[in-house]
C-alpha cells in the first residue's frame, strides 16, 4: 500500500505541473504568482519540470487554480465534432501523458485516499487470471475486451467508475459487468463529458447506479443527416 501511495503522490504532483502549464496559457507568471503566493522563479521551475512540488504544495496549488479556472468552460472550448458527427477527445486528454480517463481517475483516487485500478484493453504479462468483459461498440463490427486482474477487486470493495467521456455507454457498461463478476459493488460513475443521451439506457441495463457528468453535450448530427432533414422539411413545406 505504501508503494501505491507513493505512486499516487507522484502522479498527483505531475498532474499539478500539467495544471500549471494549462494555467500558464491564460495567465502570466506574475499573475500566477499573485494567485498561488509563490515566487515567479519557483513557478517557472515547476512549469519547466525542473523540480516537483511537495504533496502539500501541490494540493494548495490545485485548490487555488481551480478557483480561477472553470472546468466547464475549458471542456466546452476543447470539444469538437468532425463532419461525420464523431467526437474528437484529443484536446481534452492531450495535455496528459496517460490516455482516456486515467489522469482524472488518478486525481480522484488521490483526493479520496483510495486505490486506483485501471481496466486494460490487453492482457498483461505476468498476471495469471483476469476478469474479462467483451463488448461491441454501436455501429461497428469490432469486438473489444476489457481486462482486470482477478484478484484486484474484492467482494467487499465499493467501486467508482471514472472515465473522461461517456459516448455510447458500452465501455462503462462493460466495466460495471466486470465489477459485478467480482461480486463487488458499483457505487457510481463519474465522467468529464457525456455525448447525447443514448448511453443512459445502456448503463441502466447493467444496473441502477448514479452517474455524475461535469459537461453534458448534445450529440451533433452528421452533415449528411442534417442535409436530409432540411430537404425533408422543405418538401413538406412545398407539399403543404
Amino acid at each position: 500500500m505504501k508503494d501505491t501511495s507513493r505512486i499516487l503522490d507522484l502522479k498527483y504532483k505531475l498532474m499539478t505541473i500539467e495544471l500549471l502549464n494549462l494555467a500558464k496559457q491564460r495567465f502570466t507568471y506574475r499573475e500566477l504568482s499573485a494567485m498561488v503566493h509563490l515566487p515567479e522563479t519557483v513557478l517557472s521551475r515547476y512549469v519547466k519540470g525542473h523540480v516537483l512540488p511537495t504533496a502539500e504544495r501541490a494540493e494548495e496549488i490545485n485548490k487555488t487554480l481551480q478557483r480561477y479556472m472553470s472546468l466547464d468552460k475549458e471542456l466546452l472550448e476543447r470539444i469538437h465534432f468532425d463532419e461525420g458527427g464523431y467526437f474528437d477527445n484529443t484536446a481534452i486528454i492531450g495535455d496528459t501523458a496517460a490516455v482516456d480517463g486515467i489522469p482524472l481517475a488518478t486525481l480522484l483516487a488521490h483526493r479520496l485516499g483510495v486505490g486506483l485500478l485501471v481496466a486494460k484493453k490487453q492482457r498483461e504479462v505476468g498476471v495469471r487470471e483476469f476478469i474479462e468483459e467483451i463488448f461491441v461498440p454501436p455501429k461497428t463490427a469490432v469486438v473489444l475486451s476489457l481486462f482486470v486482474p482477478r484478484d484486484a477487486i474484492k467482494k467487499t470493495d465499493c467501486v467508482l467508475i471514472v472515465d473522461d467521456i461517456i459516448d455510447s455507454g458500452e465501455t462503462q457498461r462493460a466495466m460495471m459487468k466486470i465489477i459485478q463478476k467480482a461480486k463487488a459493488e458499483v457505487i457510481g460513475i463519474y465522467a468529464l463529458v457525456s455525448i447525447g443521451t443514448d448511453w443512459k439506457a445502456r448503463i441502466e441495463s447493467a444496473g441502477n447506479v448514479p452517474v455524475e457528468v461535469v459537461t453534458p453535450v448534445i450529440k451533433k448530427e452528421p452533415k449528411e443527416k442534417e442535409r436530409e432533414s432540411r430537404e425533408t422539411r422543405e418538401v413538406r413545406e412545398i407539399s403543404a
